[in-house]
């Protein structure tokens, strides 16, 4: 979403502007064009060689050019934007910003902004625990100033707390939620991700090998297009950070159904993402099964298909997205599953495509309907893939 945007990049004075060249090649690779504004006190923490060599931009930091007299237009500036990030922000630069103080470059350009501006502060701990920048912030949030709230971690001063500058990736994330079309908001979606742990003693289970990494994609891109999305997660590693998703963690198929069946009947449709065990034991050892024999049985019986449930009870107006991963016959398969399913949609993996699958951070998938209208995409990032998928989801179901 940042691609074709127009946007400057201010730099403070803190030891954070060494994020500042990460977070320029981040909305680079972006498809953004990017224009730095340095303090002159910023020059101290990373130099213009490095932000004009990652932004592919002159720097700017004076009111003109000392060798030829030009003028740097802050109003130009202010007007050409689409967005104003300034990351890092100091309390000093912040409280100048709520005072209207306009004694550098940077600072004039933000008065004269008629665009978005996202501020990322960073400082100590103390500084961003007192009131005065408290009260700072706040001021400037009723500006209308988007701010990306500074996270807990280790600080230049030696000292552990809130002041972190947040991470480019965050950044990035935080300024493309912003600039996403919200096509399913006030929209309701249920998203399962991850596998199923189903317990044969204390200390061994059967799984699989899913990560949750698209189901997490999946959730991240509906809540960025406005949508409040219930994710039930499997054991995974993954965290969901977006404020519009409300994660419920489960481990069994049967803890997976029974949260699924308690919120369906609220939702808009769900997407159907995580690997369910299909077969759990039919009895859990109490303690730890000793090898004691050269062989071991273990009895098993099936679990509740959830999906199955959901296509047979499902209304006209929900919409229900299931997947496919298979190893042969891929296209027969995922559409018999589709069909017996009651899915509007299936999305179709093969573990005979590299790097797509279990555990990649890329996938390729074909996305095949119940009316028999399919479509083949290429090896991306899930993320890219969860955003066709929900894209899928707008056209043909809303």
């Amino acid at each position: 979403m940042l691609k074709g945007k127009k946007i400057i990049l201010g730099i403070t004075g803190s030891i954070a502007a060494y994020k500042a060249a990460i977070l320029a090649r981040l909305m680079v690779k972006e498809g953004a064009e990017v224009k730095v504004v340095m303090t002159p006190l910023a020059k101290e923490f990373i130099t213009p060689l490095t932000m004009a060599t990652v932004s592919n931009n002159p720097i700017l930091v004076d009111f003109f050019n000392p060798e030829n007299g030009d003028w740097n237009s802050h109003v130009d500036l202010g007007l050409w934007a689409d967005a104003l990030i300034i990351a890092p922000a100091t309390a000093n630069t912040i409280g100048k910003m709520v005072s209207g103080v306009a004694d550098n470059l940077l600072l004039t350009t933000y008065l004269s902004a008629k665009c978005p501006v996202f501020i990322a502060p960073a400082m100590d701990l103390d500084m961003y625990a007192h009131p005065s920048t408290k009260r700072n912030i706040k001021q400037l949030q009723a500006y209308g100033n988007h701010i990306i709230d500074s996270s807990v971690g280790f600080l230049a001063s030696g000292l552990e707390g809130k002041g972190r500058m947040e991470e480019p990736e965050n950044i990035i994330r935080y300024m493309t939620d912003y600039f996403t079309p919200k096509k399913m908001l006030g929209k309701k979606v249920l998203i399962t991700a991850g596998p199923t742990y189903e317990k044969i003693d204390p200390v061994r289970f059967i799984g699989n090998y899913s990560s949750g990494k698209m189901g997490f994609a999946l959730a991240e891109s509906c809540a960025m297009q406005g949508a409040e999305v219930t994710l039930i997660a499997g054991p995974v590693s993954l965290s969901a950070k977006h404020r519009n998703i409300k994660r419920i963690n489960v481990d069994t198929a049967d803890q997976m159904y029974k949260a699924v069946m308690s919120k369906f009947d609220k939702m808009d449709g769900a997407i159907l993402c995580a690997a369910v065990a299909d077969f759990a034991p039919s009895h859990k050892s109490k303690s730890k099964i000793k090898r004691e024999n050269d062989d071991l049985t273990i009895e098993l019986k099936p679990t509740v298909d959830i999906a199955a449930t959901l296509g047979k009870i499902k209304k006209d107006e929900q919409f229900l997205v299931g997947f496919a991963l298979e190893t042969d016959n891929e296209e027969a398969n995922a559409i018999s599953k589709m069909e017996r399913k009651n899915f509007d949609f299936i999305v179709l993996n093969s573990l005979q495509d590299a790097e797509s699958g279990f555990g990649f951070d890329t996938n390729k998938v074909s996305i095949i309907h119940s009316s028999g209208y399919k479509k083949h995409y290429e090896l991306k990032t899930k993320l890219a893939v969860a955003d066709d998928i929900v894209n899928e989801i707008n056209t043909l179901i809303f």
